[in-house]
């Protein structure tokens, strides 16, 4: 494998990922089941693997901007974490074809819904519908090895916390998943080293790289001209392990 393009393709998605305040667990499964070849427990182990330093980065960079609402974060880790335990339990024993189903349709699903999405400016707080937003991203990370910012933030919005506490607090949820579902995957032996470590490295660059970028770009033109883009590389991503 060439490790020069690992790190590089770390790099770029790191970068973005961190930009955008999300997980990234989603493009780096897309890149490992259709660029990498993985097979689809093995690309999800690995990608939770690959996504979690970056992560970590993210998250301690919003706690010392005290961006994080640590109250709201616990709340919504209460529901998601139990769904990761049961998701994770579950993956090894799903059948390939139908796991490779499930992570193209997350994949494509997220990617539409990346599409089409708008800002939700409400404040009116829904907490009946924490529950759900916490299991969804859940099942996602323990099952997908996605990590299942998507539902979280939505969660959060949800409770009429206000978009970026929402990004902020969102990353320590994602943390705390993520470091769950690592726990279980991998003592099933599915991280490919050989692929994980090199886009590992390069996201913990592109991981602190962000901010210096964040400090020059306009983050509402940059996210307009980026988010169509990242929306139809997951669709086609996830189309394609569907069919893989």
């Amino acid at each position: 494998m060439n490790i020069l393009l690992l790190i590089v393709v770390g790099f770029i998605i790191g970068t973005i990922v961190i930009t955008l305040g999300g997980g990234g667990a989603a493009f780096y499964l897309g890149i490992l089941t259709t660029v990498f070849g993985l097979g689809p427990a093995s690309a999800a182990a690995t990608s939770l693997v690959t996504s979690f330093p970056s992560l970590l980065i993210g998250s301690y960079s919003y706690f010392r901007q005290h961006k994080i609402k640590v109250k709201v974060a616990w709340q919504m880790i209460i529901f998601a974490v139990p769904a990761v335990i049961v998701g994770s339990l579950l993956s090894p024993h799903i059948p390939v074809k139908i796991y490779s189903y499930i992570i193209g349709a997350v994949l494509a699903i997220l990617g539409i819904q990346t599409l089409f999405s708008k800002q939700n400016n409400h404040k009116k707080s829904n907490k009946w519908l924490v529950p759900f937003y916490g299991i969804l991203s859940g099942l996602m990370v323990g099952i997908g090895g996605l990590s299942g910012g998507g539902p979280v933030v939505a969660g959060l919005l949800v409770m009429g916390v206000d978009m970026v506490t929402a990004a902020a607090t969102s990353s320590l949820v994602l943390v705390v998943m993520t470091a769950t579902g690592l726990v279980f995957h991998l003592s099933a032996g599915n991280v490919d080293w050989s692929v994980g470590l090199g886009l590992m490295f390069g996201a913990i660059m592109g991981s602190f790289l962000a901010p210096v970028l964040l400090g020059k770009l306009d983050p509402q033109k940059f996210t307009k001209y980026v988010k169509p883009v990242v929306g139809v590389l997951l669709t086609v991503m996830g189309i394609m392990t569907a069919l893989k």
